[in-house]
């Protein structure tokens, strides 16, 4: 496969884990937050929008910066999507009570020597909708960029803890296994490098596998993976898988499972499986029935979907930032939400204990020393105990017990790897933190 076909196939196969940007050179400006506004930038403007502020899905740079800050609010107008119903009750509405000396709070950013304030890191984060909440009252919001109270926007790699939740879910119930294999519940996968690979150990990202998602390597396995999960038609020349079911069983096994933590959107998408077996529904239909229409959704949500309908459960969810924040208040309140049990209160209760942080520190990441990983999400065991969704160009629910505060944030920040946001991010999160625990 070319390695311009396999390009154009990993950003139509929507932002796998930690997408590089290749159409950003390296010697390029970089416009800031204002600058690269979209509606300063007029694309998608006018009737037909002039030829140059068009954003068409097959463009090589599409879903790169600074296109990228309009597409990440508009994926349903490039690419065929699934429902994640709100059901037809009314919302219940958030309550709000702004604080004002929240756009002050100041820290100082990772590795840096100078202080910045809340406000200045939303600019810095290229925020395009920003919600704080404590104590279940709305008290911060913000939106700016391509986002309004009325759109939405991709979680990106957010959607795995979602995913995970769901799994946590049916294992608490009773209805998963942890410890059965994946084999045993999807023959398909049996002789696969998941086959031996327990329920708990997907769910953890402790799977060994010959898979890589270096995003520099044309001949990498992310982009076969990602052609596969492409929904549009393939070049007459394709031979590879066309689906992600049929990709994930062509992935092999490479170590021992359990040994080590190793971030790879192709669990998210076994684990969106698995649920669907076990539940005999597609996961969009088990997130709107369990909690989307239970929780008071403003809106409906959406997920994308490869060539034959499958919602890309590593990364396809996209929401409005209202209801981003009810997930974070879900976790928040064990598991429940206006005075209903969503999800069991133990499943919440696993997730927060987190995994093995021996496993964790294998996988090498700098700027997240003593943090571990449990059921797709991630835990920072600092005082506070938080925990977090994370998604790449900045996405984020962080939860904060210790405050009673949660964080949702949406973003269209130039690079897609979260080191490049975290250093502004995580003092940012917890000074806040900090701010509310003392009120």
């Amino acid at each position: 496969m070319s390695w311009s076909i396999s390009r154009l196939s990993l950003k139509t196969g929507l932002f796998c884990a930690l997408l590089a940007v290749p159409a950003l050179a390296q010697d390029a400006p970089v416009l800031n937050a204002a600058e690269s506004d979209p509606n300063k930038m007029g694309w998608m403007v006018g009737s037909p929008p002039p030829e140059d502020k068009i954003i068409r899905v097959d463009d090589p740079d599409a879903y790169a910066f600074p296109k990228l800050r309009w597409t990440v609010c508009h994926f349903r107008q490039l690419m065929p999507t699934v429902n994640v119903s709100r059901g037809l009750g009314d919302p219940v509405p958030l309550e709000e009570v702004l604080d004002p000396a929240v756009d002050a709070i100041t820290f100082t950013p990772l590795g840096g020597d100078t202080t910045m304030t809340w406000a200045e890191s939303l600019q810095a984060n290229y925020s395009d909708g920003v919600i704080v909440m404590h104590d279940g009252v709305v008290v911060y919001k913000r939106y700016s960029g391509c986002l309004t109270d009325l759109g939405q926007h991709a979680l990106m790699s957010v959607t795995k803890s979602v995913t995970g939740l769901l799994g946590e879910t049916l294992v608490v119930e009773g209805k998963l296994d942890e410890n059965a294999t994946v084999g045993s519940i999807i023959p398909e996968l049996e002789n696969s490098g998941f086959g031996d690979a327990t329920v708990r150990q997907v769910l953890d990202m402790t799977t060994a596998l010959d898979y890589s998602e270096d995003y520099n390597d044309p001949n990498s396995d992310i982009w076969t993976y990602s052609a596969a999960g492409n929904p549009l038609p393939k070049p007459a020349d394709y031979k590879g898988p066309r689906t992600y079911f049929q990709y994930l069983e062509t992935v092999k096994k490479s170590g021992e499972h359990g040994e080590a933590f190793g971030y790879r959107t192709i669990n998210s998408d076994v684990m969106g499986w698995i649920i669907s077996r076990v539940t005999g529904k597609p996961i969009n239909e088990v997130l709107s029935e369990r909690i989307w229409s239970q929780m008071g959704a403003d809106q409906s949500g959406y997920y994308t979907v490869d060539s034959i309908g499958t919602p890309y459960a590593g990364g396809g969810l996209n929401a409005g930032l209202t209801d981003l924040a009810r997930i974070g208040q879900l976790m928040l309140d064990n598991g429940s939400i206006n005075g209903k049990q969503l999800v069991p209160e133990e499943a919440i209760t696993s997730i927060r204990a987190g995994g093995s942080p021996e496993a964790f520190a294998k996988a090498g990441y700098d700027l997240l020393k003593g943090w571990s990983y449990r059921a797709m999400w991630w835990i920072t065991n600092n005082p506070h105990g938080a925990f977090m969704a994370r998604g790449v160009h900045g996405q984020s629910i962080y939860v904060d017990p210790e405050a009673r505060m949660v964080i949702a944030r949406f973003s269209s920040h130039p690079q897609a790897t979260n080191s490049a946001n975290d250093p502004t991010s995580l003092p940012a999160f917890e000074a806040l933190g900090n701010y509310f625990a003392a009120k």
